[in-house]
């Protein structure tokens, strides 16, 4: 199981580097399936190696000047902000056994491997639908679409601090749709965006479980070294046209968490 968690761990990296997201929708779960990390590890874990791989991913993105620096302080400083509280006070809060129905038990680790899989499915969703077509439109739209983007930081940093997601899927929609941002400008700004999220989340609340750094060293790296075989596949093959793929996969990866570990 672990050799087939260090080939996913490859896969992480080849993600974020061709449609720059979806690095923490395999992450957790490989974490938690192939490594055998309890929920609440792998959340904290994911959260570092993702990252560490989009921070290395956005680097030949920045130098090409396909980072829009502005959109990413105003995505990015809510989402700061809310991972923070979300990492340090609500997430304790949470108690090991959350309710009991029956015979069905629902613990921590359950509830958010719950979480995580609902966000599988409507990430998996976002990537299958093909994106509107929309008109332009005026600078009054623009403001309230900022706005709108500030707010979608905050649910993002939510997301983030919560189930250790790095949000790339609400983020590339955001940066495309509503700022009309070129797609690899959004896929570099996303990648900057999620690793500050992640890299200010893990270390925020690092204190909460004991550090396996040799460990996270290990998968980081091997997530580092996929973001750079995705970033030279990016070049020859259309993140656009993967994205219907990876969504279908994503798909099934989250019906899979919920039948195990609500029926089975």
């Amino acid at each position: 199981m672990e050799i087939f968690g260090y080939i996913a761990s490859v896969l992480i990296g080849v993600s974020l580097g061709l449609i720059g997201g979806g690095g923490s929708i395999l992450t957790v779960p490989v974490l938690v399936y192939l490594f055998g990390l309890n929920a609440l590890a792998a959340t904290e874990y994911s959260l570092f190696i993702v990252g560490i791989s989009s921070l290395a991913g956005s680097v030949s993105y920045l130098k090409k000047g396909w980072v829009n620096t502005r959109t990413a302080f105003v995505f990015g400083i809510p989402s700061i902000i809310s991972i923070f509280i979300t990492r340090n006070y609500i997430l304790p809060l949470i108690p090991d056994e959350v309710f009991s129905i029956g015979h069905l038990t629902v613990t921590k680790d359950i509830l958010l491997l719950s979480i995580f899989a609902t966000l599988m499915i409507t990430a998996s969703w976002k990537m299958i639908r093909k994106p509107k077509e929309d008109p332009a439109e005026s600078s009054d739209h623009q403001k309230h679409h900022t706005v709108m983007i500030a707010g979608q930081g905050w649910m993002v940093g939510v997301l983030t601090g919560l189930v250790g997601a790095g949000g790339g899927f609400m983020i590339i929609p955001a940066l495309v749709n509503f700022l009309k941002t070129p797609m690899k400008v959004a896929i570099g700004t996303s990648l900057i965006i999620i690793s500050f999220n992640s890299l200010i989340g893990f270390f925020s609340a690092m204190h909460h479980a004991a550090i396996d750094w040799k460990f996270l060293a290990t998968i980081s790296l091997i997530a580092v070294f996929g973001i750079i075989i995705g970033s030279q596949l990016s070049k020859k093959i259309n993140g656009k046209k993967l994205k219907p793929a990876f969504g279908w996969f994503t798909l099934v990866m989250g019906i899979y968490i919920i039948v195990r570990e609500l029926i089975f």
